[in-house]
């Protein structure tokens, strides 16, 4: 069987631009973020700093008394009270679940949810927090909590 040189040329093109097509097609950056492309937040800096301290340690302290629901939440000592702590007014729930901003307890008593033990948090709202600050919690939580 002879085959023709100029016959199989259309062929080879078709080939050649389909796996171009391919390649240009598939790149290595997803088109969806991924957690870990989501903005980082500081624990320290925005979490303690701006929400934590002037919002939550008026009650949630052990300076001169004892913590509310046993959660102290001042600085150098909340994040070891959050990540992974159960909480002390729910049985099975947890404060701070990485990586699941909406099974955690702490967004539950932030955003009123119908089934938190108690009143929402904090308890001298409303005003409660802003949008923004409970958005702020819940982008660390999805980045994993971390204790930055």
């Amino acid at each position: 069987m002879r085959v023709h040189v100029a016959s199989l040329t259309p062929t080879i093109v078709a080939v050649v631009v389909a796996s171009i097509a391919t390649a240009c097609g598939s790149s290595s950056t997803p088109t969806t973020p991924s957690p870990a492309a989501a903005p980082t937040v500081s624990f320290s800096q925005r979490i303690q700093v701006e929400i934590l301290t002037p919002s939550c340690t008026s009650c949630h302290t052990d300076e001169g008394r004892t913590p509310a629901a046993g959660l102290n939440l001042k600085s150098g000592s909340a994040h070891s009270n959050l990540v992974g702590v159960s909480s002390s007014g729910k049985p099975g729930a947890v404060r701070v679940i990485p990586g699941n901003p909406s099974g955690s307890y702490l967004v539950q008593k932030l955003e009123g949810a119908p089934d938190i033990v108690g009143l929402r948090m904090p308890r001298n709202g409303p005003p409660f927090l802003t949008d923004a600050q409970v958005a702020l919690i819940r982008q660390w939580i999805q980045n994993g909590a971390p204790n930055n």
